[in-house]
């Protein structure tokens, strides 16, 4: 086994437990939390089991980076990104980008202070519902097409 086929190892499943989180949280914890939560109570309860997987959101969006990055330079991956056809791959960093900002920038510096203090907790809930929905739209059909392209179906 090789260094690039290791690298995609880490990619795919740092991929799979990435998105497959993001697409738990959004397909089941949050409409379980908007049944059987008040409105204004919505927001803490998304906080407290949000606490137990952060982290680990963290290190999967890392590690699909890296590895990501690693193939990319490994096997000189980088004039695909001049390439519609491989818009994939465009896909593919723009959404690592939106995570890595939220992840790291947003969350820490406003985001988590701010949900804190909402006074309409609600209301940011059902935002903050809608914004993962379309992150997870995203994620699936940048998924889809990473493997169809990355087999040469498109």
């Amino acid at each position: 086994m090789d260094d690039y086929t290791i690298a995609r190892v880490i990619h795919v499943a740092s991929i799979v437990l990435w998105m497959g989180g993001v697409a738990f949280v959004t397909m089941v914890a949050m409409p379980a939390i908007r049944r059987q939560s008040e409105g204004e109570d919505r927001l803490s309860v998304f906080h407290g089991l949000e606490n137990g997987f952060a982290w680990q959101a963290k290190i999967w969006v890392l590690l699909a980076g890296a590895s990501g990055f690693w193939m990319t330079w490994r096997v000189d991956l980088w004039d695909r990104f001049l390439d519609i056809r491989y818009w994939w791959m465009h896909a593919m960093v723009i959404l690592w980008l939106i995570f890595m900002v939220m992840l790291f920038i947003a969350e820490p510096l406003f985001l988590h202070r701010r949900m804190k203090e909402s006074t309409k907790p609600g209301r940011d809930f059902a935002r903050m519902e809608m914004l993962h929905r379309v992150l997870t739209l995203f994620g699936i059909i940048t998924i889809m097409g990473a493997v169809a392209g990355s087999h040469g179906l498109i």
